[in-house]
């Protein structure tokens, strides 16, 4: 048995097929022809935006719009008249034919990416890596293509890079293991994504295995089993068949609503980044919006939404969602998510940067575009505004009277509002935690962002492996401030949510509800078992 991370839930009892790009072989050798390199490059860099836009279109449908966004980065590098012109400069002046004037490029970005010390900067190592290698793919004429697979297959890998990822067929593949990752690596996230059964962080799984080799990936254990035996295969049929039962038995939650013994409810609620993530929720029973991730309405364009287009798809939102609450973050960029047409100067720790509430400050048009949109689609659901990355009284009030200046220019305009739209922000900064009383007087409710408030409570990068061991959700210090943040919303007379990954954490569920915590928020897929876990605290 070799031991991993449960990833994503789920048994697969399947054959190996290890994922291993066709080696790449570089001539050392000056080119001859400097004119005919340059020229091979651009169509290769031109096929690879072909090659990405089809990759992306996979990606949307089997992923949705956030796993998508990746290939925005690729096609981006693709665009970058740095990248590229570092490239041709050395085929013309160096005289290195293009597969090696590529890989040196490569190298040179990869490496000072890599040694960045911020988790935004890192990640677009990989990108440049993968980037870099299908241009080289493409000059040398090489095709690694997993498209076709046999059916139960485990797909093995050191990792996984989102072009391999987007480029599997999901009816063929049934789970993912990887040498490396923790539970919120690259390919974790993509594996639930995709509902697929998934170990990561086995540390040698690709030396062990060979293709075509039998194999039983444990997802709820974090254990694999190599040409296993005929009662080893057995039992973990059984437990494939229990597993599944018990998810088609949790269907039975879809409509269960539930509350302390004071009364107030307990809410399950949905996180979404478009339109198209709602049916999940809807399907299985969402009491509600507890996130709308807005920046993915602005990404993936050459311009900003405009008022009347955020409009549309908020009203959308709002009218679908059936007269439950919808809570809306306004835009979140900065630190790992960015916009082509809103330029932020390098920094050195973009997530301590401009980011969030505080970008929106520096672009009000921006802002004031958004607010009057979420405002108007207020006249047509219970929808109400959130404010990231709060951090202080201060900046509560400058948004307030942001919102208050649009309302009184949607009123003068004659344009239907909630007058009374709640406003509420998200505690994800420890100081913001630990002024919560003072914060709550200014709120209609509060939502913790755990992803960020653990990262910077306890000086983790959950993104880095050498150190994901010391991302834990229930760290006494976290536990702490989540407990102090719901303390002061009840005290305040405001609701207190949760939205980040731990709210989704079964876990925590327990914890959380001893707590008080009044909303639940995650991803679709995960609603039914958070619900299942509150059915069986309150029947206690």
């Amino acid at each position: 048995m070799i031991k991993g991370i449960a990833a994503s839930k789920g048994i697969a009892i399947g054959t190996v097929r290890i994922l291993k790009h066709q080696e790449i072989v570089i001539d050392p050798t000056p080119s001859t022809d400097r004119v005919e390199e340059l020229a091979g490059f651009k169509k290769a860099v031109e096929n690879a935006k072909a090659q990405i836009g089809v990759l992306k279109e996979k990606a949307l449908k089997s992923m949705g719009e956030h796993e998508a966004m990746v290939f925005d980065s690729h096609a981006m590098f693709l665009e970058d008249p740095e990248f590229a012109g570092a490239i041709m400069e050395a085929i013309e002046n160096d005289g290195l034919r293009a597969p090696a004037a590529t890989e040196q490029v490569k190298g040179f970005y990869k490496n000072l990416f890599a040694s960045m010390d911020n988790d935004y900067m890192r990640e677009r190592a990989a990108d440049i890596e993968d980037v870099g290698n299908r241009i080289i793919r493409n000059l040398l004429g090489i095709s690694d293509d997993f498209s076709d697979l046999p059916e139960n297959t485990v797909v093995v890998a050191h990792d996984l890079t989102p072009s391999d990822t987007a480029g599997l067929d999901r009816d063929k593949v049934i789970a993912f293991v990887t040498d490396i990752g923790g539970f919120t690596s690259h390919s974790a996230i993509m594996a639930r994504s995709l509902e697929i059964c998934s170990v990561v962080g086995t540390g040698n799984i690709t030396s062990l295995v060979a293709d075509g080799m039998p194999i039983i990936v444990d997802g709820l254990m974090g254990e694999i089993y190599l040409t296993p035996d005929t009662d080893t295969v057995a039992k973990y049929d059984g437990i494939k068949q229990a597993f599944l039962k018990k998810r088609e038995e949790m269907k039975h939650y879809k409509n269960s609503h539930f509350s302390y013994a004071d009364g107030r409810e307990i809410l399950v609620a949905g996180n979404i980044g478009s339109v198209k993530d709602l049916d999940a929720v809807l399907e299985n029973g969402g009491d509600g919006i507890g996130l709308f991730r807005t920046e993915f309405v602005f990404m993936d364009r050459d311009a900003a939404p405009t008022e009347e287009e955020q409009y549309q798809i908020y009203k959308t939102v709002a009218e679908r969602i059936a007269g439950k609450p919808v809570v809306i973050r306004t835009l979140d960029i900065g630190g790992d998510k960015q916009l082509s047409y809103l330029p932020i100067d390098a920094e050195m720790n973009p997530f301590l940067g401009l980011r969030a509430i505080r970008l929106c400050f520096k672009h009000v048009d921006l802002f004031k575009a958004q607010i009057r949109a979420l405002l108007r689609a207020s006249a047509h659901g219970d929808v109400q505004i959130m404010l990231p990355m709060i951090g202080n009284v201060n900046e509560i009030l400058e948004a307030k009277a942001i919102i208050n200046a649009c309302k009184a220019e949607l009123e003068s305009e004659g344009l239907a509002f909630n007058a009374e739209i709640p406003v509420g922000i998200m505690i994800e900064i420890p100081s913001a935690a630990i002024v919560a009383d003072q914060l709550a007087r200014e709120v209609d409710f509060f939502s913790i962002g755990t992803n960020d408030l653990i990262q910077y409570t306890l000086a983790v990068d959950r993104m880095n492996a050498n150190i994901s061991h010391l991302y834990d959700p229930m760290n006494p210090a976290v536990l702490r401030l989540i407990k102090m943040s719901i303390d002061a919303a009840h005290e305040a007379g405001i609701w207190c949510g949760m939205c980040g990954e731990m709210a989704g954490d079964l876990r925590a569920t327990e914890t959380l509800l001893e707590m008080g915590l009044d909303e639940f928020s995650m991803s679709g897929s995960s609603i039914l078992d958070i619900k299942a876990a509150i059915a069986i605290w309150v029947e206690k």
